[in-house]
C-alpha cells in the first residue's frame, strides 16, 4: 500500500487520466471509423449516380444498344480503388475492371428486391476486410416501359482498416509515452501543491510550549491550505491561553499553598525553639489547627477542580426539594452572617422537587452564599431566592456589597481570581468558590450569570433545566 500521500495522489491522478484517454480513444475510433465509412457510401453513391447518367446518355447515342453503351459508360469512368459494374437484372453487361468476386450478381439480386432506386449495402467476403457496394437502379428513357437496369459500385474497405490501424498503432503506442509524461507532471503539481504543508510541518515542529504565541504563515496558498492553517492558529492560541492558564493556576495555587504551610511551619519552629508554658503551646496548635483546615479545604477544591477537567467527577443525581435544600444553606452560613452584621434572607414560593447531584448543588449554594456575605460590609443584607419557571430552576444570590467592575466580570469565575485584590486572604477565600460554582451549574447542563455594579452589589442568577 502506497503510504506517501504524494504519491497516492499521483497514482489516482493517472488512473483517472488512463480512464478519461481509453474513454477518448475508443469514441475516436469510432467517430473515426463512421465518418470514414460514410464519406465511402457517399463516393460510391456519387460514382453509381454518375455511371447510370453515362449509361443513359450512351444509350441515346448508340440508339438502343444496351452492352456497347454499357462499355462505352463504364470506360469513361474514372475510378481509383472501386470498380463499376451495369447488370441487366442479374446479368452483367460490362464492368471498369475484371470482377474477382462472384457473389456480385447476388449483390445486384439484393439491389433488385430493394424498394429504394438507390441503396449501399455491405459486402462481407469481398477482400481482406469485406467492401461497401452502392446500387443505383434506373430505367432507359428511351423506353420507359423496358427493361431495368442496375449500376453496382464496390470499393474494399482495405483503406479504411490501413488507416484505422494506424489510428490504433498511435493510441496504443502514444498512451505510455502520455501516462509518462501526465505522471511527471502530476508529481510535480502535487508536490507544488503540498509545499505549504510542508512548510507548515517546519513551522510546527518549531513551536513548543514556551512559544505558543508563534502563528503559522503560508504565503499566498490556497483556500483550503489556508483554512488548515487558520484552523491550527486557533488551535494555537486555545493551546496559548490553557497553557496560560495553567501556569497562572500552577503559580496562585503554589503561593495559595505556600502560605498555610509557613504559618504552620513558622509555628512549629517558634514551639519547638524552647519551653514554653501549656497556655501557649494550646494557641499555637489552635493557629496550625487552622492553618491546617485551610490548608486542606485548599487541597480538596484543587483535587475538585482537576477532576473535574479530567472528567473523572460523574453525578450521582437524586430526587430532593430544591427548597428544603436552600433552607438548609442558609441556616448553615447563618451564623457566618451574624457574626459580620449582615442580614440573611431567603424565599421560596412553594415546594421545588428536583433531580440532581444534591451534594454538589448544596456546595454551590453555599459558595454563592459565603462569597455574598464575604464581600458585603456591616450592615448590608443578602437575599436568595429560589423560582420555578417552566422547565428551569432559578437560584439568585443577591447582596449589598462592594460589587464587581465591568473590568473585573468577565474574570470572576476563573480559578483563584480575586476581583479586589487589596482585601486579604483571610475574607477573599481562595478565589476557587465561583469557578466550582460554575462547574457545578455546567455538569447540571445549567449556567450561572452576573448582574453587578461597582458600589451597588451583586446578582448572581444559577438557570438549572429540572
Amino acid at each position: 500500500m502506497i503510504r506517501s500521500f504524494r504519491l497516492r495522489i499521483t497514482a489516482w491522478y493517472l488512473a483517472f487520466f488512463s480512464l478519461l484517454f481509453v474513454l477518448f480513444g475508443i469514441f475516436l475510433y469510432g467517430v473515426l471509423s463512421n465518418a470514414l465509412e460514410s464519406r465511402l457510401d457517399e463516393t460510391l453513391s456519387s460514382q453509381a449516380s454518375t455511371a447510370a447518367s453515362l449509361f443513359q446518355d450512351e444509350l441515346v447515342e448508340m440508339q438502343g444498344d444496351v452492352p456497347k453503351a454499357a462499355s462505352e459508360a463504364v470506360s469513361e469512368m474514372r475510378l481509383q480503388g472501386s470498380t463499376v459494374a451495369i447488370f441487366d437484372g442479374n446479368h452483367m453487361l460490362a464492368a471498369s475492371a475484371p470482377v474477382p468476386h462472384p457473389g456480385f450478381e447476388a449483390i445486384a439480386a439484393q439491389a433488385s428486391a430493394a424498394s429504394n432506386p438507390e441503396v449501399v449495402l455491405p459486402v462481407p467476403h469481398f477482400g481482406r476486410n469485406g467492401a461497401r457496394a452502392a446500387v443505383h437502379r434506373m430505367t432507359a428513357a428511351a423506353a420507359p416501359a423496358g427493361p431495368s437496369y442496375l449500376i453496382l459500385a464496390v470499393e474494399p474497405l482495405d483503406s479504411i482498416a490501413a488507416s484505422l490501424q494506424v489510428v490504433r498503432r498511435v493510441l496504443f503506442f502514444g498512451l505510455p509515452f502520455l501516462l509518462a509524461l501526465a505522471g511527471i507532471g502530476g508529481y510535480w503539481l502535487t508536490t507544488r501543491s503540498l509545499a505549504p504543508l510542508t512548510w507548515m510541518a517546519e513551522q510546527a515542529h518549531k513551536i513548543t510550549g514556551s512559544n505558543l504565541e508563534t502563528r503559522l504563515s503560508i504565503g499566498n496558498a490556497a483556500d483550503e491550505l489556508a483554512v488548515l492553517a487558520a484552523s491550527f492558529n486557533e488551535l494555537l492560541s486555545r493551546l496559548d491561553q490553557s497553557f496560560e492558564s495553567m501556569r497562572r493556576f500552577v503559580a496562585d495555587a503554589s503561593h495559595e499553598l505556600r502560605t498555610p504551610i509557613s504559618v504552620i511551619r513558622g509555628e512549629a519552629d517558634v514551639s519547638l525553639s524552647h519551653d514554653r508554658a501549656a497556655g501557649e503551646y494550646k494557641e499555637s496548635l489552635s493557629i496550625i489547627l487552622d492553618e491546617s483546615r485551610r490548608l486542606s479545604r485548599l487541597v480538596d477544591d484543587l483535587l475538585n477542580l482537576a477532576r473535574a477537567d479530567a472528567g473523572y467527577v460523574r453525578l450521582q443525581p437524586q430526587d430532593f426539594y430544591f427548597n428544603d435544600l436552600l433552607a438548609d444553606c442558609c441556616r448553615s452560613v447563618q451564623a457566618l452572617a451574624s457574626a459580620r452584621n449582615i442580614e440573611l434572607e431567603w424565599r421560596c414560593a412553594g415546594d421545588v422537587p428536583f433531580r440532581g447531584d444534591e451534594e454538589l448543588l448544596r456546595r454551590l449554594v453555599v459558595n454563592l452564599l459565603d462569597n455574598a456575605i464575604r464581600y458585603t460590609p456591616p450592615g448590608g443584607k443578602v437575599s436568595a431566592i429560589l423560582e420555578a419557571r417552566g422547565p428551569d430552576v432559578r437560584i439568585r444570590v443577591a447582596d449589598t456589597g462592594i460589587g464587581i467592575g465591568a473590568d473585573a466580570a468577565p474574570h470572576v469565575f476563573e480559578r483563584f481570581y480575586r476581583a479586589d485584590k487589596a482585601r486579604s486572604r483571610a475574607d477573599g477565600g481562595f478565589g476557587l468558590g465561583l469557578a466550582i460554582v460554575k462547574w457545578i451549574a455546567e455538569s447540571h447542563n445549567g449556567a450561572v450569570e452576573l448582574s453587578s455594579q461597582p458600589d451597588s452589589g451583586s446578582v448572581f442568577t444559577v438557570t438549572l433545566p429540572r
